[in-house]
C-alpha cells in the first residue's frame, strides 16, 4: 500500500504543473526619466529656470572667489562693505535657489501626473507580453538565486510609443 501511495504521489507530481511565478524587476523611475517625454519636460524646465540657475551659480562663484582673493588683503572698511554686499547677494542667491527648487518640484509633479496612465499602460503591456506575475523594484530585491529579468528599458520603449 505504501508503495502504491508513493507511485501515485510521484505520478501526480509529474502530471501537475509546478506553479512558479514569473518575477521581473522594474525601476519605474528610470523607465520614466529615460522617456522622450521626460527629456522634453527637462528641456522645458531648463528654458524656464535656466537664467535663474545661471544667475545663482554665478553669484555663488563670485561670492566664493571674492572672499578667497580679497578677504585677507582688504582694509577693515572694505571688508565690512564686502560683507554687506555678500549678505545682499547671499540673500538673492537663496531666493533664486528656492525659486529653482520650487519650479523643479512643480515640473516633476506635473510630469508624473501626466505620465501615470501611460506608464500603467506600458507596464500592463510588458506584464502581458512576458507573462509576469510579480513585478518588483530593484531596491526591493534583497536576494535572488537567479538573475531576474529587468523590464525597465522595455517599459521606456513602449511608453515612448504611446500617445
Amino acid at each position: 500500500m505504501r508503495r502504491l501511495t508513493a507511485v501515485v504521489c510521484l505520478l501526480g507530481a509529474m502530471i501537475l504543473p509546478a506553479h512558479a511565478a514569473e518575477v521581473a524587476v522594474l525601476d519605474w523611475r528610470a523607465a520614466l526619466m529615460n522617456t522622450q517625454s521626460a527629456q522634453a519636460s527637462l528641456n522645458s524646465l531648463e528654458g524656464q529656470i535656466g537664467n535663474q540657475q545661471r544667475e545663482a551659480q554665478n553669484l555663488g562663484n563670485e561670492l566664493q572667489q571674492r572672499l578667497q582673493n580679497e578677504g585677507d588683503t582688504m582694509a577693515q572698511s572694505q571688508r565690512e562693505s564686502l560683507i554687506s554686499e555678500l549678505q545682499q547677494k547671499g540673500g538673492r542667491f537663496e531666493q533664486l535657489r528656492q525659486e529653482v527648487m520650487q519650479a523643479q518640484q512643480r515640473s516633476e509633479q506635473q510630469f508624473l501626473e501626466d505620465a501615470e496612465s501611460k506608464l500603467e499602460q506600458a507596464v500592463a503591456q510588458v506584464l502581458e507580453r512576458h507573462g509576469i506575475d510579480v513585478l518588483v523594484e530593484p531596491q526591493g530585491v534583497l536576494h535572488s538565486g537567479v538573475d531576474l529579468p529587468n523590464v525597465t528599458d522595455e517599459v521606456t520603449q513602449i511608453f515612448n510609443t504611446l500617445n
